[in-house]
């Protein structure tokens, strides 16, 4: 073979595409380059040579095929309950193997061997024989072990054992439901903080469940940001996912508030006040301010001690946790400590230990103001109540980066090929999954997050889910031209979410956009993983144009919009293309961009009259072909009718964005960007006319319930 070939037959023995079809349809073949720095990424052995010889592809091609023939359990096994599952085993050649299936329950099972005709292997001086096995098709769900014995051989593996298809899913298939989305930081109320926090979730989760009939209330992802300023503005680059962010917590919600001295309550008073004032303005959100005061308050609190059953719940709460709550806590005070060794400001603190104590309460205050939200909505009759958002990875600095790092893989950062959107591909930074790693770790720390972020919320949307299939690599600080993907065990990571959710008795949605094969798509439905589908990116399967309404998929949450995009109001009078010109990222003039952008939006809005989306109005318009975006007629009747659109598909979940019902027009995001271009996910909550929006003024406000009525499922 030459060195190409045994290069990416080395490549794709690691799951690691030599290439892909990318935006358009065009095929990219991975550079020799790539290939070699994502295999180092995961960490296959090239030799020393910062261009390895041929030779050493080939010792590293031949590492892996001795690797997997010499390890006697596959790392882990995930089945699909029901299915004959067939795996193989590794023992010396002649040796007898007995497996032994020890249930999450106590009771045990055994495999069933099967034929296996494979000619046994002579590696470093040991001949090895492989036989097959067939799992019994009555498991049960759940997370099993698989233990192997033969001579003096003994080995171990998960077998985790996940539903057919998720249960919930057929509800809201059976009866589908509406909901409203929200970033939750930009809803304030009188009494927030300068930002959305725990008490309005539930105050905004009460008011739509009263005056718009929502179902539920799909919000940002509530993933723990830096342990103290600066912070990461983005929700979607977290430092953990599966702890919490204290940024939200409702100081006057905590109980031992009351137990501080009286001068210190009227402190909190003074400052609460200072913030409450910013709940009126339309500026950007600046969290560094609110975070740091809210934190100077937690520590007055922490500090005041509690009651022995507040104690005893707190202790429970850390004990439930795990190692996993003590190495992100001591991962935060380790980076306090430092940086105040660094700052002679401030004196060294106590000890790590009593530090550590500090973050896990932070998050056992942040469990228990989610639980009450969730409880709110339910309460308000949400049959779903609050739907969590998962983040597709973490900061490459921060606290999951460093207490997982045997899981991930560092040297590579997750991002997208360029595409239509952001023609010069984007790079989000995170650190992926190393698939081999976290199998053979059994996948718990996959579980253990989904378990954090499911244990308060009625759903999850899974962000990026075509991630659990494949990710594209990018060598970390290159740019994302030069990445590939890289495969993962779909039918393990899926299966895991599938179980986690029903054990939750959760909806899932995967949020799949993007460039992905057609049987992803089939995949996830057969799971009951819900997909994705916003009016501005469907396309008609019968023919050129917008999806017709009977078109849309039933296992989907569908909407108008999406927090990539800005609110409706904005994106009609084409405030993406003006935005995307001033910061310099469009490929096109802004006038032929222009004159595609008018095209579609005419063909949508030609599809949402055809199909009544204006029924029952005065609304006049023949044909919104070659018409200027300010000759199209009210907003608020646009907005009314591509709602009504959407109520009227044959979706599980249809979902409002709560900036389109008071006609926001500032986008929340602009992919491809930092602070320094824009201020991503700093956007308060206002109506048309740049003036702040309170959860107070919601039920007063007339488009509101133009677009709550409109948005009813009927």
């Amino acid at each position: 073979m030459s060195y190409q070939e045994i290069l990416r037959e080395l490549a794709s023995a690691h799951s690691i595409a030599t290439g892909y079809t990318g935006y358009g349809g065009h095929y990219v073949e991975a550079s020799d380059d790539t290939l070699i720095k994502t295999l180092r990424a995961f960490g296959v052995d090239l030799g020393s040579q910062e261009a390895p010889s041929e030779e050493d592809l080939g010792r590293a091609l031949q590492a892996r095929r001795d690797q997997l023939f010499t390890r006697p359990l596959p790392p882990s096994i995930v089945a699909t309950e029901g299915d004959a599952y067939v795996f193989n085993v590794h023992v010396h050649d002649g040796a007898p193997a007995e497996l032994t299936i020890r249930l999450e329950d106590g009771s045990l099972a055994e495999p069933e061997q099967i034929d296996n005709w494979e000619p046994p292997r002579e590696i470093d001086g040991a001949t090895w024989g492989e036989a097959s096995f067939r799992l019994p098709t009555d498991l049960p769900t759940g997370w099993h072990t698989l233990t192997l014995t033969s001579e003096d051989l003994t080995a171990s593996s998960f077998l985790i054992v996940t539903p057919r298809r998720l249960s919930t899913t057929d509800k809201v298939l059976e009866h589908p439901v509406a909901g409203v989305m929200a970033q939750i930081y930009s809803v304030r109320s009188e009494k927030s903080w300068g930002m959305g926090d725990f008490h309005d979730l539930g105050d905004l989760a009460e008011v739509l469940a009263a005056e718009a009939g929502a179902d539920f209330l799909l919000i940002n992802p509530m993933h723990a940001a830096e342990p103290f300023p600066p912070v990461e503005d983005s929700p979607y680059l977290p430092t953990s996912r599966r702890f919490t962010n204290p940024i939200y917590i409702r100081i006057e919600d905590i109980p031992e508030l009351l137990e501080l001295p009286q001068e210190v309550q009227e402190e909190v008073e003074e400052i609460a006040a200072e913030f409450h004032a910013l709940n009126h303005s339309a500026d950007i959100i600046e969290r560094n301010p609110i975070y740091e005061a809210k934190l100077q308050v937690l520590r007055e609190i922490f500090n005041s001690g509690r009651d022995a059953a507040r104690e005893q719940d707190f202790r429970e709460f850390v004990s439930g946790e795990g190692q996993g709550l003590v190495d992100f806590a001591t991962w935060c005070a380790q980076q306090e400590i430092a940086a105040n060794r660094e700052d002679t400001a401030h004196s060294i603190p106590d000890a790590e230990e009593d530090v550590a104590e500090f973050y896990m309460w932070l998050q056992w205050i942040c469990d228990q103001q989610l639980a009450g939200a969730q409880s709110r909505a339910v309460d308000a009759g949400m049959s779903i109540g609050i739907m969590a958002d998962l983040a597709v990875g973490v900061h490459p600095g921060g606290a999951d980066a460093n207490t997982l790092t045997d899981v991930l893989a560092p040297a590579a950062s997750v991002g997208a090929p360029p595409d239509n959107y952001n023609q010069q591909g984007q790079d989000w930074s995170q650190p992926p999954w190393h698939p081999e790693r976290l199998a053979e770790q059994g996948y718990i720390p996959w579980r253990d997050l989904l378990r954090t972020v499911l244990r308060h919320s009625g759903g999850i949307r899974v962000d990026h889910v075509l991630g659990l299939f494949r990710l594209y690599w990018i060598p970390r600080m290159q740019s994302p031209t030069t990445g590939t993907y890289v495969n993962y065990d779909y039918n393990a990571l899926v299966g895991i979410l599938a179980l986690e959710a029903e054990r939750a008795g959760a909806v899932v949605i995967g949020e799949d956009l993007g460039t992905f094969e057609p049987w992803v798509q089939e995949v996830l439905a057969s799971r009951g993983i819900m997909g994705t589908s916003i009016l501005w990116f469907e396309h008609s399967p019968g023919g050129p144009g917008p999806r017709r309404q009977e078109e849309y998929r039933t296992a989907a949450l569908s909407s108008v919009t999406t927090h990539d995009l800005p609110p409706t109001a904005g994106y009609l009078e084409g405030e993406h293309i003006t935005l995307r010109d001033k910061l310099g990222i469009l490929t096109n003039s802004v006038d032929e961009e222009n004159a595609m952008d008018l095209q579609w939006q005419a063909e949508v809005l030609n599809r949402v009259k055809e199909q009544g989306g204006f029924e029952g109005t005065d609304f006049q318009m023949d044909d919104f072909a070659g018409r200027a975006r300010q000759d199209r007629g009210a907003t608020a009747d646009l907005l009314a009718a591509m709602h009504r659109f959407i109520a009227h598909t044959p979706s599980a979940l249809t979902c409002t964005s709560l900036v389109d019902m008071v006609a926001d027009k500032r986008a929340q995001n602009q992919p491809g960007t930092v602070r320094s271009q824009y201020p991503n996910w700093c956007i308060p909550l206002c109506d048309d006319k740049g003036k702040s929006v309170l959860i107070e003024d919601l039920a007063g406000n007339e488009l509101f319930h133009r677009i709550a009525d409109a948005s009813r499922r009927p």
